[in-house]
């Protein structure tokens, strides 16, 4: 078994070309780092810390930090791609970095949308706005529990889900960098408010299909 903490001297391994055009990025990104010490779950911690960071600035609000948070958390949703690139090209892949990343993407989503809220609480959304940023957050995160069941038990989340080819249901995440440089934050909080339960919802739906047992 490969030691996930040290560099792997036969890397990079011949592995299948990414998925989507947002891992396509990464692993371009990645590649210099591969003969190197720094590991997948480094990239992950950078990606937790940034994605964090970008949360505290959508919360000051302002146009000024709310630019800011959009570069911030695009960086930190391309390094949530380039831990898993990393880890498959040089060979350095663990069950533990792979919570890790789940975790990591489940706190980021639920900081980023409450701090979203609480940004544009003073001047848009009022006292609903962490409320809403909350009901998106956890709805992202729950979902990204339930996409996760969905690989483990045998079946690819693009094939239960129909997702568009090369693109992954977490890539419209990329949308809030966007709405932030388009000062489009509060349209977005409300559409991510509305629509993360209902595709929540869906994503039960379809998992607990696949579970059912067929009918003879």
């Amino acid at each position: 078994m490969p030691d996930p903490t040290s560099p792997n001297p036969e890397a990079p391994r011949l592995v299948p070309p990414p998925r989507t055009y947002a891992h396509m990025v990464a692993r371009w990104c990645i590649l210099p780092l591969v003969r190197t010490p720094v590991t997948p779950n480094h990239l992950t911690t950078l990606r937790l810390i940034s994605g964090l960071g970008a949360a505290v600035l959508f919360a000051l609000g302002g146009p000024f930090w709310t630019v800011w948070g959009g570069v911030v958390f695009a960086v930190s949703a391309v390094l949530d791609r380039a831990d898993g690139e990393l880890a498959r090209v040089s060979g350095r892949i663990s069950k533990g970095g792979h919570w890790f990343d789940l975790v990591s993407d489940m706190v980021v989503n639920v900081a980023t949308f409450l701090g979203i809220g609480i940004g544009l609480a003073d001047r848009f959304a009022g006292p609903w706005g962490p409320i809403l940023g909350a009901l998106a957050g956890l709805s992202v995160g729950a979902t990204f529990i339930v996409v996760f069941l969905v690989h483990t038990g045998g079946s690819h989340p693009s094939v239960a889900f129909s997702y568009p080819s090369r693109f992954d249901f977490d890539d419209a995440l990329f949308l809030i960098a966007v709405a932030a440089w388009f000062n489009a934050l509060l349209p977005l909080l409300y559409a991510a408010a509305i629509g993360a339960p209902l595709f929540l919802a869906f994503a039960l739906w379809r998992y607990w299909r696949l579970k059912a047992p067929s009918a003879p």
